[in-house]
């Protein structure tokens, strides 16, 4: 199963500790395509469906739902809790994600 960055996919977070964000839910995938080819696990940001406007989440469409990046949250999985691919966002939410992703934790 070949995983892409910047993919959504459909990942079981269970177990959980405290705060950590469970349930199936869709993740986007972080991790640039030469790790995900070769190591077994993959760098995600989980999703939510409602989210208030912290500076962290990234608005994305997912199957004509508006849904939120939750870069805060982003964690490393094995790719055994991959239940399912979707398509890639558009470069616009990619954009978006990579501007956070810096904002939150580079600069």
């Amino acid at each position: 199963m070949e995983i892409r960055q910047y993919q959504i996919v459909l990942v079981n977070l269970d177990p959980t500790i405290g705060s950590e964000m469970k349930k199936t839910r869709p993740c986007l995938v972080i991790s640039p395509d030469e790790m995900n080819k070769y190591l077994q696990t993959i760098v995600v940001a989980p999703m939510t469906s409602s989210s208030k406007p912290y500076p962290t989440r990234v608005e994305v469409k997912h199957n004509k739902t508006k849904g939120w990046v939750v870069i805060d949250q982003i964690r490393t999985i094995d790719r055994r809790r991959i239940v399912k691919l979707f398509d890639l966002i558009t470069e616009k939410e990619i954009g978006k994600v990579k501007a956070v992703i810096q904002e939150t934790y580079v600069d």
